[in-house]
Order: structure tokens, then C-alpha cells, then sequence
């Protein structure tokens, strides 16, 4: 049994050393700089409907300061929520998403000279007259995403906070009166109430005074990038850049101090229904062949190999290796799956184990796949007869000869059905990976779904290629289960 421990070791080992991106290159190279933000915040950072290329303000601010620093900006695309755990953990260098400025956010991280002043309104439905400033929230419900300095503005007011992922669903709950409100940033929400022509909500008040400086947003230990930052914004204010780009988005100059009161913003994505959905299967389909598909194969092969390993340990006579097994199982279905890939991506790096996202997610699906699998493997060896490996023995066959002839194969028979099980759900929960920063089938349709309102229609359509997909694996599990049939006794 030694030499296939070391064989599964080994498979572990190589997994979990794929190392993790540089951030710079060699000598003469531009610096290499990754700039984290949601890509569903229009106007500010959003996919464009005509060339599904991430643009917007923020985007565009960011790559004005990348020209003038000497940088070679890599974009990843993350939910906001996401963006300060993946700065935190070395995953991206820099945040473009109109982080705000706070006394909390100051005390961990750099931030760069204010590029956007702005302030906060209150949104509610359209017949909620009672709610018209910060002082009206107390005792009331508000949406909010949980890492912005919304949420913390609306719990100072005394409102109950409910999280959301971005500023859309929020909408949507406001409209089917699950919450009072919402407490978000003017410019934002005149951007969604001008894409989506949603009349069954309105800008109530202001939420306070205060104006609001939002930055680029670093960590502590990189003050030469917030300074070559700082450098780049100074020049790019002086020759006019910022204004000039401030201009083509909101119709008045928001990067003075002070911000500007006469915004105009245009709807960021005027298609209708029938075009969104068009223009969105082809690159949910692209996620879907580069993301889920990969991810599934993958993770199910290492996570089997897992299992076996995991179900032969629980069977061994050997004491330690029955209590590991029975530890590792126990962790894997004791913990939800969502924990498990945080902690592989973003808490992993914390003791010096940097994956990629692809391996990251890999790893903790395969981890999953395997605690879930190892149990349906060890009651198909269970339920093999006894007298088969006796009688194999008898015959003259050690141990592995007699589980590899005779026991696994009915073995593989009995576990088929619930195995497909296993991989069906797998299939789906490859969905989750977009929070570690891969682009998937799933994430695409967010992404859509925020600039454009069309909910219904994109995550039924996400919903119907996940079905299909599954619907051909049930397909392929009736012929694999009628040719182990012949291993029937």
C-alpha cells in the first residue's frame, strides 16, 4: 500500500505547487500590474454591449494612469466582494472600482490620490413616500453589497442591512418590497435607472452631505506603486486626461474636488431582450467550454483518484491510515464547499501556498469530490462478497491483483449510479468558481445580467445549459452502466 500512498502524495504535491502570478517582469519589461474590479458596475466598470470588452470610467481612468506610469495592466474581473480578500492575498496589485475613501479602509490599505468625487442617494419604490433621508432609514430594511462603504453608511443610520452581490438585485428587491431601500452612489444609480427604464423606483433623498472621495486602492506593503500612481494622476490631471474622460461618461468633470452637481449619464446598454440573450449565449457558451467543462473533468478525475485512496485507507488494517481517511472525509462533508474555496485561494496564500485560479479551484472541487465519493466507494467494495477476494486468493492472487480483477470492477458497477450522482452536482457547483476569480458560464451571465436588468431571461438560459450538459452525462451513465453489467456475479 506505501508505493500508491506515494503515488497520491505526490499527485497533491504537484498540484498544490503550481505557483501563482508574477507581478514583475524582468529588467526592461513594463511592470506588470493586475487591476481587480466587477465589471457589472456601469458606468464605471462594465462589459461594452457591442464588443463584450470591459470598459467604462474606472477602466478607462486606469489605463490612462497605466500609459502614463509604464505599466502593463492585466484586468481581472472579480465580484466586488471578492476584490479586497484577492488585494489581500496577492492576487491583483490594484482595485479600480470606485473604492471609497474610509477611516477603516485607510488603517489596511494605501489609496492613491482621490480620482472621483461623488456623493450618496437613497433609492426606494416609487410609492414609498416616508423614506427621504438617512434619518427615515432607522428600523427600516436596506439591500446593500456587503464589503462597500454603502452598507456601513446605511448601519450607521440604523437600518437593518441585507447583503447583496451588486447593486441590480438590490433593485429587484427593493420593487418586490423585500427591502425599504437602497443607499448607493448617485452616479450609479442614475446609470441603472437610465439603462433600465425601471419606473418602479426613484431617488428619494440624498444620503447626507458629505462628499465622497473614491481611489485606487493598495496594499500597505506596495507604496511605490501608489506613488507612481499618485505621479500619474497629478500629470493626467493637469493636461486635462481625467476631465476629458469624466466628460464622455457623465457629461460634467466628477474628478475635481467637490464633485459636480449637474451629472448626466447615458444608459450604459440600450438592447432589448431578445439581443441581450443573442449576444450573451455565444460567450456563456465560451465560459462554459473554457470554464466548467475543464474544471469538471479535472476536478472529478483527481477527486476520484482521491476517493479510491480515501476508501482503500478506511478498509486498511492499518489504524492511522483508517483515522486519516475517516478525518478527511469528515472536514469535506462537515464544511460547505463555498468555505472550501476560500480557503484554498484566498487563505492558502497566508502560509505561503499561492495558486492560480484554475488550480485553486481544482483543487478544493477535487477535495470536495473526493470527502463525497471515498463513502459510495467503500460501501460499493463492501458490498463485493467476501468470498470473491478469498477465493481470488485461493487461486493465487495478492491483494491488489484481487481487488484490480475482481473486486473493483463489480465494485465500479454498484457505484456507478451514485458516482453520477456525484459528477452531476459537481458540474454545477463549478458555478461557485467564478468567486475565485475564473471565468465561467455562470459569471458571464452576471456580468450581463447587471448592466442589463435582464435577470430572468439570462439565468434561465445559464440554467438551460447547465440542464443540457447534465442531461448528456445521464445519457453516457446508461451504456457505462450496461457494459459493467458484465461484471455481474
Amino acid at each position: 500500500m506505501r508505493p500508491r500512498l506515494i503515488v497520491l502524495l505526490a499527485l497533491l504535491g504537484a498540484l498544490l505547487a503550481v505557483g501563482g502570478p508574477a507581478v514583475a517582469d524582468a529588467d526592461g519589461e513594463p511592470q506588470v500590474v493586475r487591476v481587480g474590479t466587477e465589471g457589472v458596475y456601469p458606468p464605471f466598470t462594465y462589459r461594452d454591449p457591442d464588443t463584450n470588452e470591459l470598459t467604462g470610467f474606472d477602466v478607462e481612468v486606469m489605463r490612462a494612469i497605466g500609459d502614463e506610469a509604464g505599466w502593463d495592466l492585466r484586468f481581472v474581473e472579480a465580484p466586488f466582494d471578492s476584490l479586497f480578500p484577492a488585494l489581500d492575498s496577492d492576487r491583483i496589485d490594484v482595485i479600480a472600482n470606485q473604492v471609497t475613501i474610509t477611516g477603516e479602509r485607510e488603517a489596511r490599505y494605501l489609496f492613491s490620490t482621490p480620482y472621483t468625487y461623488s456623493h450618496g442617494v437613497i433609492v426606494t419604490a416609487k410609492d414609498t413616500d416616508d423614506i427621504t433621508s438617512l434619518d427615515d432609514l432607522k428600523g427600516r430594511t436596506t439591500a446593500q453589497t456587503a464589503s462597500s462603504n454603502w452598507a456601513q453608511v446605511a448601519k450607521d443610520a440604523g437600518a437593518k442591512v441585507q447583503y447583496v452581490q451588486d447593486f441590480g438585485p438590490g433593485v429587484e428587491l427593493v420593487v418586490q418590497g423585500r427591502v425599504d431601500a437602497i443607499v448607493n452612489d448617485n452616479i450609479a444609480v442614475l446609470d441603472y435607472l437610465a439603462t433600465s427604464g425601471n419606473d418602479q423606483v426613484k431617488i428619494a433623498g440624498d444620503a447626507g452631505d458629505e462628499v465622497l472621495e473614491q481611489a485606487l486602492t493598495f496594499r500597505q506593503s506596495d507604496p511605490d506603486l501608489q506613488q507612481e500612481a499618485d505621479d500619474a494622476i497629478a500629470t493626467l490631471t493637469e493636461d486635462g486626461t481625467l476631465a476629458e474622460i469624466s466628460e464622455k461618461y457623465f457629461g460634467a468633470d466628477v474628478t475635481v474636488q467637490g464633485g459636480a452637481e449637474d451629472v448626466d449619464v447615458d444608459a450604459s446598454d440600450s438592447r432589448t431582450t431578445w439581443e441581450v440573450v443573442k449576444d450573451t449565449a455565444w460567450p456563456m457558451f465560451v465560459g462554459l467550454v473554457k470554464g466548467n467543462i475543464p474544471l469538471t473533468i479535472c476536478s472529478f478525475v483527481i477527486g476520484m483518484v482521491l476517493a479510491i485512496a480515501a476508501a482503500l485507507a478506511r478498509l486498511s488494517s492499518l489504524r492511522v491510515l483508517g483515522w486519516i481517511a475517516r478525518a478527511y472525509v469528515s472536514v469535506i462533508r462537515g464544511t460547505p464547499l463555498l468555505v472550501q474555496l476560500f480557503i484554498v485561494f484566498y487563505g492558502l496564500p497566508q502560509i505561503g501556498i499561492d495558486l492560480d485560479p484554475y488550480p485553486a479551484a481544482i483543487a478544493a472541487l477535487s477535495l470536495n469530490v473526493g470527502g463525497y465519493a471515498a463513502e459510495v466507494v467503500r460501501a460499493a467494495i463492501l458490498s463485493v462478497p467476501r468470498g470473491q477476494q478469498e477465493a481470488a486468493t485461493v487461486i493465487g492472487m495478492d491483494y491488489w491483483q484481487s481487488m484490480r480483477r475482481i473486486v473493483l470492477p463489480q465494485a465500479a458497477r454498484i457505484a456507478v449510479p451514485p458516482l453520477g450522482n456525484t459528477l452531476l452536482s459537481l458540474i454545477k457547483d463549478t458555478a461557485l468558481a467564478s468567486l475565485v476569480l475564473v471565468p465561467e458560464l455562470f459569471r458571464e451571465a452576471q456580468v450581463t445580467a447587471a448592466a442589463t436588468t435582464e435577470y430572468l431571461p439570462l439565468y434561465t438560459m445559464a440554467a438551460l445549459y447547465f440542464w443540457v450538459v447534465c442531461y448528456l452525462v445521464s445519457l453516457a451513465q446508461g451504456p457505462l452502466e450496461r457494459r459493467l453489467s458484465r461484471y455481474a456475479t
